[in-house]
């Protein structure tokens, strides 16, 4: 896909992070309201997700140019938006809402391998809680089992 990051647009694709995590993300679409809240929260959260070896990628069905224009409004993130203007990503992923031609609010981790190993799916009207996507990054690194509640430090149940 097409994507937008720090002025720059250039074509991004999951082969270009093996070997790292992916935190691939869906979001309904640009200059919306719920959409900035988890965008921005991200931004202020990525240096958190890169020192976990986890790539941040965000997709809407927007166009390169429409992220272009609302960085200038929003000022950039530290993470690339990409453009899914075909809407062929969105609905392989199943996210997409086809009446609306938008996406659902998906977020996708995904292993240094390429395999999908989490997928959270809100309804557009309610935000993701970013922490708990970090949580959950790092309790899959563990290759552990991990209880309720775990977080980096507490005791997992041993092997997976």
């Amino acid at each position: 896909m097409q994507g937008y990051f720090q002025g720059k647009m250039q074509s991004y694709s999951l082969a270009d992070f093996r070997g790292k995590w992916t935190l691939l993300f869906f979001y309904p679409l640009d200059f919306t309201f719920v959409c900035p809240t988890e965008l921005e929260e991200l931004s202020r959260k990525n240096a958190d997700f890169e020192k976990i070896n986890t790539q941040v990628l965000g997709v809407s069905v927007d166009s390169v140019y429409s992220h272009q224009a609302w960085m200038k409004e929003m000022g950039d993130f530290t993470y690339p938006l990409l453009s899914d203007i075909t809407k062929n990503v969105s609905y392989d992923y199943n996210v997409l809402l086809e009446e609306e031609g938008i996406s659902l609010r998906g977020a996708f981790i995904i292993d240094p391998d390429g395999i999908v190993k989490s997928i959270v799916i809100n309804d557009n009207c309610i935000g993701r809680n970013i922490d708990e996507l970090f949580r959950t990054v790092e309790a899959l690194q563990t290759g552990e089992l991990c209880p309720v509640n775990w977080t980096r430090g507490k005791k997992t149940l041993g092997k997976a």
